[in-house]
């Protein structure tokens, strides 16, 4: 199975140190968002666990301690946006991000090869992030205002992506969606028009080619694809195949059927996700995990680093609730479909 870690919250960010804490005691607790009493819990051993799903927007503090995860294959989406502080305003310098994801890309795509039994794995850097594409670069979600544009968007996407040229093979978009946490925190935001997304999209591709990086969709309209776009999903188990380095192998990876409120996300495999919403310091003004800056606050007083639980500490009143746990990489030759369902 995969863990999250985690789309609801930045924990690379913010929760190294918790993160690492669960890793060696080889469990975590989550608690579920919309039942508070009802607490999952999940084995982290890596027997069962595949790989880590990780989704920041600064891997930084989680980059030196990377070789206390060397039990698990990596999968990471790193956000990289043109916004400043008057969006994203805990985020840090961009040029820090991008020297970051170098460092990370290169890590990550070694370390996945590594994973192979392989008597031929080559040293050369470039050489192996080719061969992998486990660190991928999301800009997203994308607005248009007076101040970020198209035309400042397809101008901040290009040297983006020259920057990254080389260190990423595929770039994760997808156009805001307004929310009523994100109407409250953002105002003034309006729905990009589909003549904005089609012009986005064909540029944005056009781009891409020029530096090896392929356009995929996170659930946006299919139509998309006319304009070279990939809308077959950012999380799919084709993508992690091909990150954990199983392509071409005797291994593959075979996740169970999900089911999602949105008939997009069918295809997402991304499962045990250990993060809590409402806990990310960033404070993007777009965010859809937060209900506001007081609540996260509040939230992350109650964090305690050597507690089970992301946020606070277990209840007299908390069921405990073992997740179903098995292995989603299987032989080749002994491919299995719906190993259980979740």
């Amino acid at each position: 199975m995969i863990i999250s870690a985690s789309i609801r919250t930045d924990l690379p960010a913010f929760y190294s140190k918790w993160f690492l804490n669960r890793i060696r005691e080889g469990y975590v607790l989550v608690r579920n968002p919309y039942n508070k009493d009802f607490v999952t819990r999940y084995d982290l051993n890596s027997n069962v666990v595949d790989g880590l799903f990780f989704c920041t927007k600064n891997p930084a503090p989680l980059i030196p301690h990377l070789n206390e995860l060397a039990d698990y294959r990596w999968l990471w989406h790193v956000t990289l946006t043109p916004y400043g502080k008057d969006v994203e305003p805990n985020v840090p310098d961009k040029h820090f991000v991008v020297e970051k994801f170098k460092e990370l890309s290169v890590a990550t795509n070694r370390h996945n090869v590594n994973f192979r039994k392989s008597s031929s794995i080559l040293e050369d850097d470039f050489t192996l992030i080719k061969n992998l594409d486990a660190v991928q670069w999301r800009y997203d979600p994308i607005f248009i205002t007076d101040k970020y544009s198209v035309e400042q968007h397809v101008k901040s996407f290009s040297v983006m992506a020259e920057l990254l040229a080389g260190y990423t093979h595929t770039c994760i978009i997808s156009f805001v969606d307004i929310y009523n946490k994100v109407a409250q925190n953002f105002p003034e935001l309006k729905p990009v028009s589909n003549e904005e997304q089609i012009a986005i999209t064909k540029a944005f591709v056009e781009i891409g080619n020029r530096y090896d990086i392929s356009i995929k969709t996170c659930v946006e309209n299919s139509v998309l694809s006319k304009f070279g776009a990939d809308c077959s999903g950012c999380s799919t188990a084709q993508v992690f195949e091909k990150a954990f380095g199983l392509e071409n192998s005797a291994l593959t990876f075979v996740p169970p059927k999900k089911k999602f409120a949105r008939s997009e996300c069918e295809v997402c495999v991304v499962s045990g996700d250990i993060g809590a919403y409402s806990n990310c310091l960033h404070l993007c003004k777009y965010c859809y995990a937060n209900y506001g800056k007081d609540v996260v606050l509040s939230n992350h007083k109650m964090h305690d680093s050597e507690s089970p639980l992301i946020i606070g500490n277990l209840k007299t009143n908390d069921v405990i609730h073992q997740a179903k746990q098995i292995s989603w990489i299987v032989p080749r030759n002994d491919k299995q479909i719906n190993l259980f369902d979740e």
